[in-house]
């Protein structure tokens, strides 16, 4: 392996800036407002007698320990991702962060978005780059086919478009604002 190989990071490990910017905002949430709320629960449950029997505080232990594994994992994240904020030299090509619409030999549309492993969101077509279709795809351009095997059996697209701008088409909770972490 060479030492340039061993530099670039893990695809899983690639992430958009909004990626990155909602593992913040989710941190950010649990450890300043969820985990004193949660702990100011506890404390009073606490305060009730008996914890053996007292459900309010073995509930609020448990939400504790999940919120400070959460927390843990975060800060990992955030530490290891590598945030991909530039578009590419060729914007005709799909690299990592582009969003594509592929038409199937029937003539039905779809639309995605290549993201890292953190930020996948099937229902408004945010594939991580390591998933089949998506690997297909890099580096295609415009009018290219590609053929991918998916769990269907193998699949044929037309790249019909290419853009590193949000379409008018992505309009999920995250592109409104909603961080996708909140239910």
């Amino acid at each position: 392996m060479s030492d340039s190989e061993k530099t670039l990071p893990n695809r899983s490990d690639l992430i958009t800036p909004e990626g990155e910017q909602a593992l913040r905002d989710e941190y950010d949430f649990l450890w300043r407002k969820e985990r004193p709320k949660v702990t100011q629960e506890v404390s009073d449950a606490a305060k009730l007698g008996d914890r053996s029997e007292n459900a309010e505080y073995i509930y609020g232990k448990r939400r504790l320990r999940q919120i400070d594994s959460r927390v843990r994992f975060l800060l990992k994240r955030i530490e290891h991702v590598t945030v991909v904020d530039r578009i590419p030299a060729d914007t005709s090509k799909v690299f990592f962060g582009a969003w594509i619409e592929l038409e199937d030999l029937n003539g039905e549309l779809y639309r995605y978005r290549i993201v890292g492993a953190d930020e996948i969101d099937l229902p408004r077509g945010y594939i991580s780059i390591d998933a089949p279709l998506a690997r297909g795809l890099m580096g295609k351009s415009l009018d290219d086919e590609v053929v991918v095997t998916l769990p269907k059996g193998k699949v044929s697209y037309d790249v019909v478009s290419v853009t590193y701008q949000r379409p008018d088409w992505d309009t999920g909770p995250s592109a409104a604002g909603q961080p996708a972490w909140v239910k």
